[in-house]
């Protein structure tokens, strides 16, 4: 007992380090880099919060919103639809294609850098933030404890993109600037000179590419079939989501009893599910083992009330706390490869005793008002 206790704090201990001290430890040197004239080890700390964030991320979102379909799919009452329609997924080339700028502007001076490659790679980065800070308000709606943490990654990425952008943009204006200051025949300019800093040429230049750029991607989507209003709909046409607009079918339950949680819980190739049912009024999915169980319950009731009182009585007791317990696909699949005995057990009763099996195993969740497993 005591080896456990031990074990289990130092579980805990090594989990507290790894999803808050060391995320908090380099927010904090991010924000100290961004204030500082004199950055220290910018790209050590930047690559590791890219990328050891990226992974917490992913780990801490799928374990909280793991997208289960998209918002016409009937999904279990447990789970919530993807956050961005997969229609519209193309919209992540924006968040490539932003990190990959960030990268070319992290690693490369301005005086290293062909003013045209700079100026896209602004434009890209600012568009990712664009989406990123929507995506973020896009899951607000479905936040609440844990996944509060999420937020520390998009704060970080915003704080390192503003930081590399405002570098960046002053080292360019600073070269255009000499280069001005070299040529003769701009002496006279010198008024404009001076407000060179405030608003350079270069920050009218990204402006414009960062249009041309904005043009390309919708073109992009229009080529794809997916229309201008691409970005807008990959947030829109969502369900359960800060800015969906769609009305998602009514969810599936399958928390009731162990048989109707294999149904809807295992992988299709192994539970293979045959179509949708009612039970008390909720729409259940269903397979030929469930309905099997299910005819077979309906038979005993039928020849003794009894013994059915008795078998409903333990199934009612053990079947939901069994149920609980099938969290994962994997562990339905189990189930219903050991309950396959007792489905073929109950399939050649069914067929000894009644005229008709497969006309009752059919009839199984087919009509509203069914009371059964």
């Amino acid at each position: 007992m005591q080896y456990n206790n031990i074990t289990g704090t130092f579980a805990l201990i090594i989990i507290g380090i790894l999803v808050f001290i060391i995320p908090g430890i380099l927010t904090v040197w991010n924000v100290c880099n961004c204030l500082s004239e004199k950055p220290k080890q910018e790209k050590l700390i930047a690559n590791h919060t890219i990328f050891y964030g990226a992974i917490l991320y992913f780990l801490l979102f799928n374990l909280s919103f793991e997208g289960a379909g998209d918002w016409y799919e009937q999904i279990a009452s447990d789970r919530y639809h993807n956050t961005i329609s997969s229609e519209y997924s193309s919209i992540y080339i924006v968040v490539i294609l932003g990190f990959i700028g960030y990268f070319i502007l992290l690693n490369k001076s301005a005086d290293k850098l062909p003013p045209l490659l700079s100026a896209i790679s602004i434009s890209f980065l600012i568009l990712m933030n664009l989406f990123q800070l929507t995506f973020a308000m896009h899951i607000l709606k479905n936040v609440h404890s844990i996944e509060c943490l999420l937020y520390v990654y998009h704060f970080n990425i915003l704080l390192l993109s503003a930081r590399v952008i405002h570098r960046h943009m002053k080292e360019q204006a600073e070269i255009f600037r000499e280069r001005i200051a070299e040529n003769n025949e701009h002496k006279k300019l010198s008024f404009i000179i001076n407000k060179i800093n405030s608003l350079s040429k270069y920050s009218i230049f990204v402006f414009i590419v960062f249009f041309f750029v904005i043009a390309l991607l919708e073109l992009i989507f229009v080529l794809l079939g997916q229309g201008l209003d691409a970005p807008i709909k990959a947030f829109t046409d969502t369900a359960d989501w800060t800015f969906s607009k769609q009305i998602p079918p009514p969810p599936v339950v399958h928390d009731g009893h162990y048989l109707c949680t294999v149904a809807a819980g295992g992988h299709k190739k192994v539970v293979k599910p045959i179509r949708l049912g009612t039970r008390r009024n909720e729409t259940i999915v269903v397979n030929r083992q469930l309905c099997i169980a299910n005819a077979f319950e309906e038979m005993i009731q039928e020849k003794t009330p009894r013994f059915h009182k008795k078998i409903r009585t333990f199934y009612d007791t053990h079947g939901y706390p069994l149920s609980r317990k099938i969290t994962s696909p994997a562990r339905a699949d189990i189930i219903y490869i050991i309950m396959k005995p007792l489905e073929w057990a109950f399939l050649i009763f069914l067929y000894a005793f009644d005229k008709r099996p497969e006309q009752r195993i059919a009839r199984q969740y087919a009509y509203k008002g069914a009371d059964k497993i």
